[in-house]
């Protein structure tokens, strides 16, 4: 690999509120909590594209004989994604759930095991195998033990080649999702996973339009997939954390030659859509028939608080 592969890392990451803390505690509700604050919605936007995706791979696979599709969900966290994929909830359902009162009176052995049953009796008939990948033990352990996860792997391959049963679960993997943190993402990653699918795989990745996917893309590109994006629409990620946060997106997204008025200027982040596949399935599965039924509706209030507003 050609060491200039280092430089994808985005530098937006500095200047982005990292939430660290939340991302590997031993349940999700710190997640929930602090994000839900800052109106994160990306797995509401990605839960019918993805939907339709599985259905649209499926139907490509059947034309080649290739197993029902398998997702892998790459910055899985808590296994938000596939809980919107493969049950009858939605993204406000699951605030509701872990910022209840009930919820924060639990300890997080009771926790799981409230979730046991929350989940269970949600499932969806349709529900497809899911794999998570995250470097955060702490998160792929709650989503394999409460059942949302049918494999974790707590796993970072930017720095460390994949396990024999992470190839192992990519071998099976016909789509591949992302909806967090394409920015730490590299060909590192991708390159193995890649190398080791038995049929060809899709990528779905909702992709902050502050940083740049070309990297990926031309990574899956040397796999034989053709990336499309979506200009319009873009989808509201989460609302700004501060001032600075608001200059570095416009500036960001400006030098990279769009356009952030109605977007970033409003005071939100904002994803694009690269859904990557083999050139065949573009022409009977067109991106824009994915995307079509999506209603992307800006949150009530938009902007920063008062005392964050530029005049």
């Amino acid at each position: 690999m050609d060491d200039k592969a280092d430089d994808t890392v985005c530098p937006g990451q500095k200047a982005m509120t990292p939430f660290d803390d939340i991302y590997d505690q031993p349940d999700p509700r710190a997640y929930f909590r602090a994000l839900e604050a800052y109106e994160y919605r990306t797995p509401h936007h990605a839960q019918g594209i993805f939907r339709r995706t599985v259905a649209a791979r499926t139907r490509a696979g059947d034309a080649r004989g290739a197993e029902p599709t398998a997702v892998l969900d790459i910055c899985c966290s808590y296994g938000i994604n596939a809980a919107l994929l493969n049950y009858e909830l939605t993204l406000d359902d699951l605030y509701a759930h872990y910022l209840s009162p009930q919820a924060a009176a639990l300890e997080t052995a009771e926790l799981i095991e409230w979730d046991r049953t929350f989940y269970a009796a949600r499932r969806r008939p349709d529900a497809v195998p899911v794999f998570g990948l995250d470097a955060a033990a702490n998160a792929i352990a709650y989503a394999c033990t409460v059942g949302l996860l049918d494999q974790g792997f707590a796993e970072n391959l930017e720095t460390a080649p994949p396990t024999a049963a992470l190839l192992g679960a990519a071998r099976r993997t016909r789509l591949i999702t992302i909806t967090g943190g394409a920015s730490f993402l590299s060909r590192r990653t991708f390159q193995p996973l890649l190398a080791h699918t038995e049929e060809p795989v899709w990528v779905a990745a909702f992709v902050l339009r502050t940083g740049s996917y070309r990297h990926i893309a031309e990574c899956l590109a040397e796999a034989g997939l053709i990336t499309e994006t979506t200009a319009s629409p873009t989808f509201p990620q989460r609302r700004f954390t501060s001032i600075h946060e608001r200059r570095y997106a416009i500036e960001a997204v400006t030098s990279a030659g769009q356009a952030p008025e109605g977007k970033e200027s409003g005071g939100y982040f904002h994803t694009a859509l690269h859904l990557s596949r083999p050139a065949v399935d573009t022409h009977g599965h067109p991106l824009s028939d994915l995307v079509a039924e999506t209603r992307t509706v800006q949150p009530a209030v938009l902007g920063l608080p008062q005392q964050h507003r530029l005049q």
